[in-house]
């Protein structure tokens, strides 16, 4: 903290001399820059980059970003950067939560034993990463500064001491990273543990593979490790339409369940394109569709992907004795009565324990096998949104997700 402090008031003095208008509130932004830059593993030893900033519009240009866009480590400071080439990649680094990501020069990443280096193409957004931005997800541990990013899909360069299964060149993609220590795939390159990955549906572009792998295992976690759904059962996603919702709607039909979704109004097309029974949640209460859909007996499984009072309402939608309710967003406090009244069972999902815990790794792995399988036999694909997004529109990319314009699955263009 005291060093913190003095080298504020230093890069405050500097800016004062350098005739800045808001000395301290320039130094501040000078500062998270350095953060930044000190992320990447080198030190800009005794504050140099201010001495070559002694311009006020130069250093205003050079801390602020665009709209939608990242902070940028500008070219020119070249003591920030490694003179051999192809020992730096970038990144999009977050120095601290509530702040905007820094675009800076990472150092590339080691390959340790169990792991494999991949060239990362493609990394998919997730409402959790823009939770993680803002501060607003202590589940997920995660320590700064950091590079983000849950998902990636790429391209295996080099394979690490221990591992098999895996070579030069293999497509890859699953959720490798941007949680607690791990790093994620925002970067060009990512060092990953060989454990959590598969290789890339032949069917599917990188930008799809992308999409799928949180969403993918939080669907299959729920509908097939804890609820073991099978042909012949009624089951009931609610938010059919969204990230997890839609891929659970497919994953639920492959088994060869009849399958009832929610929706609001604008998406129950969404959800009868995907195959499943439209529910407007809007328009019937849980005891008119339970009613109409199951003639009052409740469905077999209720998946929830909402959470809140959502869950609450599948309590009451669950069949007597054998239904079951799965929630992957069960993080509140919610009265067990009707489900208690019921007979019915409940299972929570956490998709990230073994990237916390490094346990069950392989499980995840397997996962996005089967996954694989699936959208290559044509049951399963990922909705995008159709924008294209590269590591210096992070920001646009985020804001997308939690504006809720996005039409999809929201990927960020890395390679």
């Amino acid at each position: 903290m005291q060093h913190t402090r003095r080298r504020q008031a230093w890069l405050t003095g500097l800016c004062e001399k350098a005739g800045a208008d808001d000395a301290s509130a320039l130094a501040r932004q000078i500062g998270l820059l350095i953060d930044g830059a000190l992320v990447s593993g080198r030190l800009l030893q005794d504050y140099a980059v201010v001495e070559e900033a002694k311009s006020t519009a130069r250093l205003s240009s050079a801390v602020t970003s665009d709209r939608g866009r990242c902070t940028t480590v500008p070219a020119a400071y070249p003591h920030q950067r490694r003179q051999e080439r192809g020992a730096v990649v970038r990144a999009a680094v977050l120095p601290e939560f509530g702040t905007p990501m820094v675009l800076a020069e990472i150092d590339k990443p080691d390959v340790g034993p169990g792991q494999v280096l991949v060239k990362v193409e493609a990394s998919g957004v997730n409402p959790l990463d823009t939770k993680i931005r803002a501060g607003k997800a202590a589940h997920a541990r995660r320590t700064l500064p950091a590079v983000l990013g849950l998902d990636l899909a790429g391209v295996v360069e080099e394979v690490g001491p221990g591992v098999h299964g895996f070579a030069s060149g293999d497509e890859v993609f699953g959720m490798t990273g941007g949680v607690g220590d791990v790093p994620g795939s925002l970067a060009e390159f990512a060092a990953v543990d060989a454990r959590l990955l598969a290789r890339k549906p032949a069917s599917l572009t990188a930008r799809e593979a992308a999409a799928l792998p949180l969403v993918v295992i939080t669907a299959w976690e729920g509908l097939v490790d804890r609820a073991q759904i099978h042909a012949g059962q009624r089951v009931l996603i609610h938010g059919g339409a969204g990230g997890i919702g839609h891929v659970a709607v497919q994953i639920a039909r492959a088994s060869g369940a009849e399958v009832f979704a929610t929706a609001s109004p604008p998406r129950l097309e969404v959800v009868e394109r995907l195959g499943a029974i439209p529910i407007d949640y809007t328009a019937a209460t849980v005891d008119e569709y339970v009613a109409k859909h199951t003639g009052g007996e409740g469905f077999d499984v209720v998946f929830d992907t909402v959470g809140g009072s959502v869950l609450d309402d599948s309590f009451t939608a669950v069949r007597t004795y054998t239904g079951h309710v799965v929630s992957a967003l069960g993080w509140e406090t919610h009265s067990l009565a009707p489900l208690s009244f019921r007979g019915a069972t409940y299972s929570g999902v956490f998709t990230l324990l073994p990237l916390l815990t490094g346990r069950g790794r392989e499980h995840h792995g397997k996962i996005m096998r089967e996954a694989a399988a699936l959208a290559d036999a044509g049951a399963l694909k990922p909705l995008l949104d159709p924008r294209h997004f590269t590591l210096a529109d992070v920001a646009a990319a985020h804001a997308a997700v939690e504006s809720g314009t996005a039409q999809g699955k929201v990927v960020i263009d890395i390679g």
